[in-house]
């Protein structure tokens, strides 16, 4: 059977307000590319919204609040307390203003996380600590545990795709974005002429803990190959690696299910 090559165009505002082809490029029809291409879609469209003065946005969908002092937390800071029994319980409070079939596709991405590993997402009865998740504009997390309520932002309905909100559940468990990794220049090349002048920043790196884990060019967290291409080429490339896939669209890899286990030591998976 022949392949269906589509042609696939997107088309969002840059910082200044200019409408710019985010990528242009043949995909197969099996290529639906990674999460953090949605992401980056909804979030560029709505970024005057979303950087509202309070807010700010660090590699294209981790919060950071500019009113006050912020923890930077990397891997093991900034996690969820873990119970007696071995499971990190994850309160949340889910906006009324989801339809059932919202709220059923955040369990969705609630149970991504959940597969395999010691993270159980619980509604909220008391607890101090908890995500709130909301429809503001785009799709977005702050990074790990912050204390209290916290923010997850899914608009309706550009973010409620399971990918999309698995993907920013690790944030909120405490997770960066897999090329964010200080060792990546040895697994991928960054295409800097590509990429848009104000949207180099999001292409920097972090001294971050691996958890004693390889590169993981199929993590949920990775960006996608044309992520903010100017140009419609590719941002990121792998090295020594060819037709290599960057990101995924729907589950969780199966080294984002050992990065959870490692983080909070899941013992017994």
């Amino acid at each position: 059977m022949e392949w269906l090559i589509l042609l696939c165009l997107n088309f969002v505002f840059s910082q200044n307000g200019d409408l710019l082809v985010l990528k242009v490029q043949h995909r197969e029809e099996n290529d639906v590319g990674a999460a953090m291409d949605e992401i980056i879609k909804v979030n560029e469209f709505h970024a005057s919204h979303i950087n509202d003065g309070s807010n700010i946005l660090r590699e294209g969908d981790i919060a950071v609040s500019t009113g006050r002092r912020n923890k930077v937390c990397f891997a093991r800071s900034c996690l969820w307390s873990k119970s007696v029994d071995g499971y990190v319980y994850i309160a949340y409070n889910l906006s009324p203003e989801y339809s059932e079939v919202e709220t059923n596709l955040i369990k969705k991405g609630m149970e991504n996380i959940e597969k395999d590993t010691c993270v159980r997402f619980v509604p909220r009865t008391h607890q101090r600590d908890y995500i709130d998740i909301q429809q503001k504009s785009g799709c977005w997390s702050y990074l790990g545990s912050r204390g209290g309520r916290q923010t997850v932002s899914l608009q309706s309905p550009d973010c409620l795709q399971v990918g999309v909100i698995s993907h920013e559940f690790m944030h909120a468990l405490g997770f960066v974005h897999e090329q964010s990794r200080l060792d990546r220049d040895n697994y991928v090349t960054i295409m800097w002429p590509n990429i848009w002048r104000d949207r180099l920043r999001n292409f920097e790196k972090f001294r971050t803990d691996t958890l004693d884990l390889p590169y993981d060019y199929r993590s949920i967290m990775h960006f996608g190959m044309y992520a903010y291409s100017q140009d419609g080429e590719p941002t990121i490339v792998p090295k020594n690696k060819k037709n290599i896939k960057l990101g995924q669209a729907t589950s969780l890899s199966h080294i984002d299910k050992l990065k959870i286990n490692n983080l909070y030591k899941c013992g017994w998976y």
